[in-house]
C-alpha cells in the first residue's frame, strides 16, 4: 500500500512543508492538501509542488459546487504541469453546512453533477472543443439557459502533461460509491472500518464495478485513517481521546438531525444505538458525553492506534479489504513521533 498524509490547512503550513522531504525519505509517498473553509488549497499545492520534487500530490478535496468544471479542470491540469504530472484531483460534494453556507450554492443532485464534472473535466484534458448539454451545465451557454449566445466551444490552449489527470471521489453514502467505482481511478472513504467494508460498501463497489471502463483500471482505494505507533500507555490513551473526539464531531455535529452522512455511516457499521447518542449529547452541547459515548470497537476499528505489532495487524485488515492507500492523520504529539509513524507504517503497509 502507499502511505499516504494530509496536510494541515491551518498554522504551521510552511515549515509542515519544508518537513516533507524527511517525511519523503521514512516512506511518505503522496501528500494531500485538505480544503474545507479556510485557505483555499489549490495555492498550497503549487507551493507543495515547487517544494518536492517526488511527492504525489492529491487535493483532498475540491468540492464540486463552488468552482465551474472546466475551471476544476484548468486547474488540475495546471498543477499537474508545475509538478511534472505528480497530481490527483481528488473532489467530492461536501455538504450544505459549507456549500451553502460558505458559498452560497444550491446543495443537491451531487450525484448527477458529479457525473457533468467528470465528462466536462476529461473533455478538457484532452483538448477537445468543450461543448456539454447536461442537466447542470451548457457549453456553450445559450440564450436559452440565460447566456447572451455569443458564447464559443473552446479547447484548452496548453497542452496538459497528461490527457487523463487521475480522479478520486471521496464518498461514504450508497450511490456515491457506486459512482466512484463506475467512473474514477480512485475512491476515498472517511472513517474506514475494515470489518464493515464488505457489507457496507461492497455492493455499492460491485455494482459500479460492473459499469466500469476497462481503461480505468482497478480501483484505489484511499482510506482515511488516524494513526500513532507507540507502546507508551499515556500518549495511546490521549490518542484514543482524540480520535473519540473526531468522531463525536462527526456523528454528532457535521450535519444536522437526520442530514448527517457521517451519522449514517455509523448506524451502517452497526451503531446505530450509539449514533443516536452521539448526535442526542453532541447538539445539546454535552461534547465531552459525546466523545465518552462513541464505542471502543469503532475507534480502534477505523484508527490505527498502538504498538508496532497491533498497528501491522490492523494495516494488513485494511490491504485485506482492498485499501491501495493509507491517507494517515499521524497524531504523534512530536515531529519526531510522526515521522516515526509514517515509517512504521510503511515498512509493515508498504
Amino acid at each position: 500500500m502507499k502511505i499516504g498524509m494530509p496536510i494541515a490547512y491551518a498554522g504551521g503550513f510552511k515549515q509542515t512543508v519544508e518537513e516533507l522531504r524527511e517525511f519523503e525519505d521514512n516512506g511518505l509517498d503522496v501528500v494531500m492538501m485538505p480544503e474545507a473553509y479556510s485557505f483555499d488549497s489549490v495555492s498550497q499545492l503549487g507551493y507543495v509542488a515547487a517544494r518536492t520534487e517526488r511527492l504525489e500530490i492529491a487535493s483532498n478535496i475540491l468540492n464540486i459546487y463552488s468552482r465551474t468544471p472546466t475551471l476544476l479542470a484548468m486547474t488540475a491540469a495546471g498543477i499537474d504541469y508545475v509538478s511534472e504530472g505528480r497530481f490527483t484531483l481528488g473532489i467530492g460534494a461536501s455538504g450544505p453546512q459549507v456549500v451553502e453556507g460558505f458559498h452560497g450554492v444550491p446543495y443537491g443532485q451531487p450525484l448527477a453533477r458529479t457525473r457533468e464534472v467528470v465528462d466536462i473535466c476529461r473533455k478538457v484534458w484532452r483538448r477537445e472543443r468543450v461543448e456539454h448539454e447536461g442537466k447542470f451545465f451548457h457549453l456553450p451557454l445559450t440564450e436559452e439557459h440565460g447566456g447572451s449566445g455569443l458564447g464559443k466551444a473552446l479547447k484548452l490552449i496548453n497542452h496538459p502533461v497528461r490527457e487523463r489527470i487521475p480522479m478520486v471521489l471521496a464518498a461514504i453514502g450508497p450511490k456515491n460509491v457506486e459512482l466512484a467505482a463506475e467512473l474514477f481511478e480512485g475512491w476515498e472513504p472517511i472513517f474506514y472500518y475494515p470489518e464493515a467494508a464488505k457489507e457496507v460498501f461492497g455492493p455499492s463497489i460491485d455494482a459500479g464495478n460492473a459499469k466500469r471502463a476497462a481503461d480505468l483500471g482497478t480501483l484505489q482505494i484511499v482510506a482515511d485513517t488516524d494513526a500513532l505507533v507507540t507502546d507508551d500507555a499515556d500518549e495511546l490513551a490521549a490518542a484514543v481521546q482524540q480520535v473519540r473526539e473526531h468522531l463525536a464531531l462527526y456523528i454528532g455535529g457535521m450535519g444536522a438531525r437526520g442530514k448527517n452522512f457521517y451519522n449514517d455511516l455509523a448506524v451502517r457499521y452497526g451503531f446505530p444505538e450509539a449514533a443516536e447518542k452521539i448526535q442526542d449529547l453532541y447538539l445539546e452541547g454535552k461534547k465531552d458525553e459525546a466523545a465518552a459515548a462513541v464505542p471502543d470497537e469503532l475507534v480502534h476499528g477505523i484508527a490505527l492506534l498502538g504498538s508496532p505489532s497491533h498497528v501491522a495487524e490492523r494495516a494488513a485488515a485494511f490491504k485485506e479489504t482492498g485499501a491501495t492507500t493509507l491517507n494517515i492523520h499521524p497524531i504523534n504529539a512530536t515531529h519526531e513521533g510522526r515521522v516515526k509513524t509514517i515509517k512504521v507504517l510503511k515498512e509493515v503497509a508498504g
